[in-house]
């Protein structure tokens, strides 16, 4: 998830001819929903093997210590979450990572969770997905870290198809979600941008990632102008730094200069001639989550963590709906402006030249947009 992991040691060859067996290799990271052409797929990264007994990442205590989140709960907002496939045991593990960082339970039975198929019926659910029933862990985790109050709906498409995750969208706001997090990209054009329209919703807010491919194309949904578009960062604990932690542009958060859409009046950056991403950004390397079928704590990365945060964040402030992309940059000084890390992973900001659409830098830029929460002062 870091980008450091070591290259695996060739086999030895014996004096006789016989080759022993290569070396153990400190597994890679892997994408959880690999590209694929023509559909979404889901925007997190994880290590094979990795999962223990114990919580391994970043938690729900450390990002509310980060972000100075309130000590009261907030409302109990409506927080969807679009998805494909299911994930058949997303209620214990979300109930295993609200119990681990003191959460209040949030069940079926309360009525704080609830997960429903694409047309919003409770039966007959999708296939089961591995990696994106870990999306899903980490959106409800995200969401729950970031607002322990709001209720949480799942809405899970039958594929990751354009059409199928546009319903899930427009079930989640049917339902009630008056914020729905999207977790999952692809590549901008024309069979994407063909669903925008369900991106869109009067009084509700659509949160999506940015991506985890550094700087590139801009990523659909996030790139919509009625999107709010959340990059990524790298946190780290800093006992010199003023808030007590310290935070850069993450090396593979998405960043992008649309080719499509035309640039919002609200953004005023001079570099990207059509919409930019991201617009505010989030921790999205090293996040705890609870995943039964991996075999426990799992620490994982991507976009598709910050996402669901800030969603959650939105949710909590208690203006859900009425946030939209344009405030954030009204309220850009309400934000923690993030200055250094860049997302180009091979060239360290060579690859834009060392410009703000890959390079952090005061005042906004792309990977990070106008800054981190500080506190819900932003929303």
């Amino acid at each position: 998830m870091n980008g450091r992991w070591l290259v695996a040691l060739a086999a030895a060859v014996t004096f006789a001819g016989a080759v022993t067996p290569a070396a153990s290799a400190a597994p890679a990271p892997r994408a959880a929903c690999p590209e694929q052409a023509g559909v979404l797929h889901c925007l997190t990264t994880y290590t094979p093997g990795t999962a223990r007994a114990m919580a391994a990442g970043w938690g729900a205590d450390d990002l509310a210590a980060a972000y100075g989140l309130p000590a009261a709960p907030g409302p109990d907002t409506v927080v969807g979450i679009s998805i494909a496939f299911d994930a058949p045991n997303l209620e214990a593990d979300l109930a295993a990572y609200r119990a681990q960082y003191g959460l209040p339970p949030c069940t079926s039975a309360n009525g704080c969770f609830r997960k429903v198929n694409q047309q919003g019926a409770a039966a007959p659910l999708p296939e089961v997905s591995f990696g994106w029933a870990l999306e899903s862990t980490l959106d409800v985790s995200m969401v729950s870290a970031a607002c322990p109050s709001c209720r949480i709906l799942v809405v899970e498409g039958n594929t990751p198809g354009f059409a199928d995750l546009a319903e899930t969208e427009d079930t989640a706001v049917r339902l009630g979600a008056k914020v729905v997090s999207n977790s999952y990209g692809a590549r901008e054009g024309g069979a994407a941008l063909a669903y925008a329209s369900h991106y869109q919703h009067p009084g509700v807010t659509v949160v999506a990632s940015s991506g985890d491919s550094g700087f590139t194309a801009a990523s659909y949904p996030a790139v919509l102008a009625s999107t709010v578009a959340v990059g990524g960062t790298s946190l780290a604990r800093d006992p010199d730094a003023p808030r007590g932690w310290a935070e850069q542009a993450w090396t593979y958060g998405g960043s992008g200069c649309s080719a499509y859409i035309a640039k919002p009046k609200w953004q005023r950056d001079t570099h990207c001639g059509k919409r930019t991403v991201a617009d505010v950004a989030a921790a999205a390397e090293d996040l705890a989550v609870h995943y039964a079928d991996a075999g426990g704590w799992l620490p994982v990365s991507g976009t598709s963590a910050s996402a669901p945060f800030v969603a959650g964040l939105i949710g909590r402030s208690g203006h859900a709906g009425a946030v939209q992309p344009a405030g954030l940059y009204a309220n850009a000084g309400a934000f923690t402006d993030v200055t250094s890390g860049n997302n180009d992973p091979a060239g360290g900001g060579k690859k834009c030249g060392g410009d703000y659409l890959c390079v952090a830098g005061p005042g906004y830029d792309a990977p990070t947009g106008v800054g981190v929460p500080n506190g819900l002062a932003g929303f």
